[in-house]
This record gives C-alpha cells, sequence and structure tokens, in this order.
C-alpha cells in the first residue's frame, strides 16, 4: 500500500471528517493521515508520512514482544480497538487526550496490509469532566452545611442549632429574611434528624387562599366542595412519618390556624367535609419572615398557635450580619455560574468584591446568587467587573426595605435580566433560556409577565 493507491475522492471525504485519521503499513510506518489529524498534533503531513506512528507517543499502544512484520504492535494482533481513551503528544510537546478506534486493514486473500486509526479530540470534554468534579468537591467542602453555606460565628450558631433541632421530635421554627436560606435550614433539620430517610413534604402557606391550603394540607372527600370529585390524600397524611415543612407560616388564615393547633395538641386531623379522624405522626417545621408577636398584637396570628409551633427556633442570619462570608458566597456562585454558564471569565475583580462587601443585600444569599447570573450574562471581557452588577448594587441605593418592596425589587433585577438575555440572544428565547439557565416556557411566562414586546 502506497500513498499513490489512494483514491482521490476517498481523501476528499476523510479531510472533511472532523476526527484524525491515520493509515499505517504493517511494520507501523504512516502512509496516510487527513487533515483533522495534522490539527490535533501539529504535524504536517510531509512530516509524517514514512514515519513510525509511535512518533506520536500513544499511551495505549502496547509493543508485543514478536516485533517482526505486522506482530510488532499488539492491535495487530487483535484485530481492532474500540472506544480506546488514551493521550497523545503534539509536536510541540503538548499532550491531547483523545479517544481512539482501529482496525487492521486485510486484502482479498485476508492478508494484512496495514491498519486505520481514527482519534476524537476529548480534551475539552475531559476539562468540563474535571469542572464537573471540582463542582462536586465544592458541594462537599468543609465550608457547606447541608447546602447552606459560611463560617461566620452566627453561621456556625445556626448550624448547631439545626444539629441539635434534628434530634428532637417537637416542632421547629426558622425564622429570616427572605433569602437567607430557611427552606435549605429546614431541609437540614431533615437529614440531620432520625426521619431522614422519611418524606420532606414542603407547603407554601402563603400561596394558598384559605379553601386551599386545608384541602392541600389535610385533603378532602369526593363531593366536600364544588371541584371535589374523588377523595384526595392531604400533605400531612403524604408526610406519614416524616417531615412536614410549613412555609410562610406567618401568612396562615387564622382558621386555619385553629385546626392545626388541634392537629399539634391532639395529634389528628380530618378531612375536609369529613368527620373520620386520621392520626398525625409528622414533625412539623415551620418558616416565617414575619414577626409573629406584632402578628399577635394585630390579632391576625394566635398567642396559644405561636406558644405550639415555637418550641425549638432557629434564626436564620440576613447576609448584612455575615459579611465575612461574602468572599465566600461569591466565588462559590462565580464558579457554579461559570461552569452552567461556560463563559471563559477568569475571576471577580477587586473593585467589584468591594462593591459586594459594601452593600445592604436586603435580598440576602438569594440576591446574591440573582446579581451573579446577571453579570455573567452583562460580562463582556475576561474579569467581572463593576459595570456588570445591576445599577442598584452599584449605586448602593438599597438598605433595609420592607419584604414588600423588597419582592418587587427583585421582580425588577429579573425582569432586566431576561431583558438582557433576549437582547444577547436576538429574541432568540430558546438561546435566553440557556444563558439564564432556565427553561424556554419560563422564559415565555415571564415575557408575559412582565409585558416585554419580542420581535417574531
Amino acid at each position: 500500500m502506497t500513498p499513490s493507491n489512494l483514491n482521490e475522492y476517498w481523501r476528499t471525504v476523510v479531510d472533511t471528517i472532523q476526527d484524525g485519521v491515520m493509515i499505517v503499513d504493517p511494520e507501523g510506518r504512516i502512509v496516510s493521515i487527513n487533515r483533522a489529524f495534522e490539527d490535533i498534533t501539529g504535524y504536517s503531513r510531509e512530516e509524517l508520512l514514512g514515519v513510525s506512528c509511535t512518533v506520536i507517543n500513544c499511551t495505549s499502544c502496547e509493543i508485543a514482544r514478536d516485533n517482526k512484520g505486522c506482530h510488532w504492535c499488539v492491535m495487530f494482533q487483535k484485530g481492532e480497538l474500540r472506544k480506546q481513551r488514551c493521550a497523545i503528544t503534539c509536536k510541540d510537546g503538548s499532550v491531547v487526550h483523545v479517544v481512539k478506534n482501529a482496525s487492521v486493514l486485510k486484502d482479498a486473500m485476508g492478508k494484512i496490509i496495514g491498519a486505520v486509526e481514527t482519534m476524537t479530540d476529548v480534551t475539552d470534554l475531559l476539562d468540563k469532566e474535571m469542572q464537573i468534579e471540582t463542582y462536586r468537591r465544592e458541594l462537599m467542602a468543609e465550608d457547606t452545611f447541608h447546602g447552606l453555606m459560611g463560617r461566620s460565628p452566627v453561621m456556625l450558631q445556626a448550624y448547631e442549632m439545626i444539629s441539635n433541632a434534628a434530634q428532637s421530635d417537637a416542632p421547629v421554627i426558622i425564622y429570616g429574611e427572605s433569602g437567607t436560606g430557611k427552606e435549605l435550614a429546614a431541609l437540614a433539620v431533615h437529614e440531620n434528624g432520625l426521619r431522614s430517610k422519611k418524606p420532606f413534604i414542603k407547603v407554601n402557606c402563603a400561596a394558598l387562599n384559605e379553601a386551599l391550603l386545608e384541602s392541600e394540607l389535610f385533603g378532602h372527600v369526593k363531593g366536600a366542595y364544588t371541584g371535589a370529585h374523588r377523595n384526595r390524600a392531604g400533605r400531612f397524611e403524604i408526610a406519614a412519618d416524616g417531615d412536614i415543612f410549613l412555609d410562610e407560616i406567618g401568612d396562615m388564615p387564622l382558621t386555619t390556624q385553629v385546626k392545626l393547633l388541634r392537629v399539634l395538641e391532639d395529634k389528628v386531623f380530618e378531612r375536609v367535609g369529613d368527620h373520620l379522624p386520621i392520626p398525625v405522626h409528622a414533625r412539623i417545621i415551620s418558616a416565617t419572615n414575619r414577626d409573629l408577636p406584632a402578628l399577635i398584637e394585630q390579632g391576625v396570628f394566635r398567642r396559644d398557635f405561636y406558644y405550639r409551633i415555637n418550641v425549638l427556633p432557629i434564626r436564620m442570619p440576613s447576609l448584612r450580619e455575615r459579611k465575612d462570608d461574602i468572599p465566600l458566597l461569591a466565588e462559590s456562585f462565580f464558579r457554579r455560574i461559570k461552569l452552567k454558564s461556560g463563559k471563559n471569565i477568569s475571576g471577580i475583580s477587586r473593585e467589584t468584591m468591594e462593591i459586594l462587601m459594601n452593600y445592604a443585600w436586603p435580598g440576602n444569599v438569594r440576591e446574591l446568587k440573582s446579581a451573579f447570573e446577571y453579570a455573567f450574562i452583562a460580562c463582556r471581557s475576561e474579569m467581572l467587573e463593576p459595570r456588570d452588577l445591576p445599577g442598584d448594587i452599584v449605586r448602593g441605593t438599597f438598605v433595609a426595605m420592607p419584604p414588600e418592596s423588597a419582592r418587587k425589587d427583585r421582580n425588577q433585577m429579573k425582569k432586566e435580566r431576561l431583558i438582557h438575555a433576549l437582547t444577547t440572544s436576538n429574541g432568540n428565547q430558546s438561546e435566553a433560556a440557556r444563558l439564564l439557565g432556565i427553561s424556554r416556557t419560563t422564559i415565555w411566562n415571564q415575557i408575559k409577565r412582565f409585558g416585554i414586546k419580542v420581535d417574531n
């Protein structure tokens, strides 16, 4: 076999293949390569033709004891290689990781006349795997506690309270501003306790009206109200002997508080429209960003109910109270979003970090994460600069705000990020969804919600 025997049409075909292709004779001398092989190794065709294939120093190459003829290489004895991960050395001395496939070539009489190898460059894939492994190690790092992050004294105190509460069956309540990680704390209580293998059921008390909330908690029987076409188990039944997490309990209607008080005192409940008592085994974990004693004074929260749920209180500190944790949180969000976005941004500038340290963070850790998601979309350089942050953070205009004001601000930030992503993607909603790390359905819903006009 010589290069002159190669069909010109075949050469055109293999030169369009993205994988490197190399053909050797029975002695291992290279007789043909394609353009992709030149690109991967850095060698030109002229430099490799007639040279031993060992020049690329492939880590999967095995030399046989009998080195005569085509028996010099184990691959010739095996007949083929499939999906072999290995590394080769390029002309400049750099190492490229490849996946190699190889097969011997035989003539019509069955005589071995050479071998063909294909090599797929997987260096980028390997780098991504290493990033994912780094990400996995980060999630298990010593600075985290069941998804909560921070080593400040107030956070260490919160971790200790979580660990202690987890060992009890008494009701737990978690206090903290919006965005401080109350749900993560509730999950940490569950995971640290004896019920960790049991269900963890979540209910947002602020998301449902009174009738729906009672049905959600206790279930209903067929015909209990219009639309109740069949019996339905409530969250307490589903939770069984696990934990039920009642988020935003400060927004629970008074009538529901009365019924839940009976659950806590008598350990039974009834489905809506039924009088059959059902025993309760689930432990209640609740959370709120409201001032419950103030609500009691206003007459919208029952004092007796408060005493029943406020047995083991845990307070999640605001980000303003633990500013020493901001660099740790910032670096963590930076690495995670960089991995998700794939953008080549090397770090956070000192000026940017100073702004992050001096800002009031009314939205707490949730707002910090949102700021990084915005910054990664806005950034057009190798470092995250102050100009990449949302404008209000740079101006430092936010101080402590009431919950409703903070909620409006988060919506404005979401709207700004969405507009920026749509602009960057020229209105392509799928690409905007990829940039933001959310689904295309969420993009569509937010476009409608914020009244954003998109040119189709």
